[in-house]
């Protein structure tokens, strides 16, 4: 009789529409799914920002719902993400612009910006807000510029910047600084350029009670060297080619062959978390832009170290490919290079 009735249970537990099944179902949904994802970028100075985006477009956990451009000449860094999305067969996904603001930097990759069509972006602030309130807590916001967007933000409407899902941030300086990448000793950590270009911002993101995940100079030095180069540059798609072109010109501007890739590991650890293993800290911004680590409750997740080489292992193939990858690609090299 226990059998009969064991028997009887195990089948309404698993039978279309009870809750193991519908749990069974969320499961597999939300995994195959992509994760919704605004992306915030002062593509133009360093070349990083295009890598990163790179790496985002060839993903199939991740759906990028729009591209806005923060800090400097806003509607020029729109035009170049826009060129770079239409040459690499990506113009569905709308590009906005923020608040032009001065800029010290150098904006390297002008030339190449310059050749897409002149004409106005959308409102980026305006974007993020309607986009927010359309997926609550749905919403992945990679931020790898200084915060001007994410302030302006967070002072028309915080409790609509409090839906977000998270924001996955490239910014700060814990304990290493600039050329600091633990092979000698250290001299400490530094003002980062994307906190310490608007400290008012930078730190009402770090009070804004949302999820950060913290991607700072610690783990974020990340040199592509010559090999790699090459390799990606001799590769001859859309995409190899949108990105060597874009390098050669940051390399003349700035007179060096190796960039660091900063930001793509920001947009790595949106996709593949386990790249930039994150512990909590209670992060405060100081009036000089620095990032002290300090006692209280933790307000952010940071990634103190990283390993280049498996940051390239999982990079170098998806920016490779021919095309995006599919989720079931995706899922077998997961599988091979756990």
């Amino acid at each position: 009789m226990r059998r009969i009735a064991f028997a009887a249970l195990f089948f309404l537990l698993i039978a279309p529409g009870s809750s193991l099944a519908v749990s069974q179902s969320s499961a597999e949904y939300s995994a195959s799914v992509p994760e919704k994802i605004i992306f915030d970028t002062d593509i133009g100075d360093d070349i990083d920002d295009a890598f990163a985006l790179a790496l985002l477009l060839q993903s199939p956990e991740v759906k990028i719902l729009g591209v806005t451009t923060a800090w400097g000449d806003t509607n020029l860094r729109a035009r170049l993400v826009s060129r770079f999305l239409r040459e690499t067969g990506h113009s569905d996904i709308p590009v906005f612009s923020g608040t032009e603001t001065k800029s010290a930097a150098k904006f390297s990759q002008a030339q190449w910006a310059g050749q897409s069509p002149e004409r106005r972006y959308p409102d980026a602030v305006s974007f993020m807000l309607d986009t927010i309130r359309r997926y609550p807590g749905e919403v992945t916001l990679v931020s790898v510029a200084p915060f001007t967007n994410v302030g302006a933000l967070i002072s028309r409407d915080a409790s609509t910047f409090r839906k977000l899902k998270r924001v996955v941030i490239m910014g700060g300086s814990v304990y290493r600084g600039y050329g600091d990448t633990g092979y000698a000793p250290g001299h400490g950590p530094e003002a980062e350029y994307n906190i310490y270009s608007d400290i008012s911002s930078s730190k009402k993101l770090f009070t804004a009670d949302v999820p950060i995940y913290m991607m700072p100079l610690d783990s974020t030095q990340i040199p592509l060297d010559e090999v790699r180069r090459d390799e990606l540059f001799s590769h001859g798609t859309a995409m190899t080619d949108a990105l060597t072109l874009l390098y050669h010109q940051w390399s003349a501007a700035n007179r060096t062959p190796t960039p660091t890739l900063f930001d793509a590991m920001a947009a790595a650890y949106a996709i593949r978390p386990e790249l930039c293993p994150v512990k909590p800290m209670h992060i405060e911004v100081d009036d000089k832009g620095f990032t002290r680590p300090a006692p209280g409750t933790p307000n952010a997740e940071v990634c103190l170290n990283s390993d280049v080489q498996q940051f390239y292992d999982f990079y170098m193939p998806r920016v490779l490919k021919p095309g995006t990858l599919s989720i079931e690609q995706t899922r077998r090299d997961s599988s091979a290079h756990p």
